[in-house]
């Protein structure tokens, strides 16, 4: 007897790649003069150990920071929260967030206060967990990542979302995109 393949099953990956392209199509249009880098070339960075590391920037809600975080990233989730950490403007910064939107307004901003070498994620710590690459609460590893509401943790491969609770989702009126 013939058997139809069942469509939905490879059609996740390549829904998941054509999400991922509309998302980094998305940044570029909205903040086309804020400088990328891949997730490859930060892993790069923080490997070298003789570079001056890059001061990360975390953009996310406090509870998605709680969850995870790139090891030794700040959080700083507006322009006002990074100033406050007293950021060198002549020191690398790399910004990121769930996709990348959130940290590259915040790159865009920075960039208007005058500081030079900072940089967007491009798709931020959910392309960093998707790749597997390190994550930490609490200076323990951590490999799941909150998936900001249902719909953008789709991005996320399986078993990367954590489950979300009653009030996620809810962003604010700052936090209105991804």
């Amino acid at each position: 007897m013939f058997s139809i393949p069942n469509p939905i099953v490879p059609l996740r990956p390549l829904a998941q790649t054509l999400a991922w392209w509309a998302v980094g199509r998305w940044v570029r249009r909205t903040f086309p003069g804020v400088p990328t880098l891949t997730t490859q070339q930060l892993a790069d960075w923080l490997g070298q150990g003789s570079a001056p590391s890059p001061i990360l920037l975390d953009v996310r809600r406090d509870d998605e920071f709680a969850l995870s975080h790139l090891p030794g990233a700040h959080r700083a989730a507006s322009l006002e929260a990074a100033l406050a950490l007293g950021l060198d403007p002549n020191r690398p910064i790399v910004a990121y967030c769930s996709v990348g939107y959130r940290s590259a307004r915040l790159v865009n901003q920075l960039q208007g206060l005058g500081y030079t070498e900072v940089y967007n994620l491009a798709g931020s710590i959910f392309k960093w967990a998707n790749e597997e690459r390190s994550l930490v609460s609490q200076s323990q590893p951590e490999p799941r990542v909150h998936p900001y509401n249902a719909i953008w943790g789709k991005l996320l491969k399986p078993g990367l979302a954590a489950p979300l609770t009653k009030n996620d989702g809810e962003p604010s009126r700052d936090d209105s995109v991804s």
